[in-house]
């Protein structure tokens, strides 16, 4: 969670400088001889933040595929302004090592884990 989390805020602080953000990861795809071997490629990251009509900035932390609640029915941070979210996502960081998000983590992990689970 917490390279997630660092990842999103490279991702802003790179937005905010209007720069372009493409991280990379290594996978093993076969060469032209059949051997496997290993390949740096650009990585997909799901962009965390989204803003509404009003033009306000709100982050929403997901984990297992799904949306982490931080209150009852609330699962986005409103933010304001894309120029605060880095530190927005300092504190995250700290919360979750703190273990503030455990329960909510676990949580998430549990259902994705009965989601995966096939039906007998």
């Amino acid at each position: 969670m917490i390279a997630a989390l660092a990842e999103q805020k490279q991702m802003a602080e790179a937005k905010i400088a209007r720069q372009a953000f493409t991280p990379t990861h290594i996978v093993r795809r076969k060469n032209a001889e059949g051997q496997r071997v290993d390949v740096e490629t650009a990585k997909r990251v799901r962009q965390g933040w989204f803003t509404d009509a009003a033009g306000k900035v709100f982050f929403a932390l997901r984990y297992a595929g799904k949306s982490i609640d931080f209150a009852k029915d609330k699962n986005a941070i409103e933010i304001g302004e894309l120029a605060a979210l880095p530190a927005i996502i300092d504190t995250l960081i700290e919360a979750v090592r703190a273990g503030e998000l455990d329960v909510q983590l676990t949580a998430a992990a549990a259902e994705r884990g009965k989601m995966l689970r096939k039906a007998q």
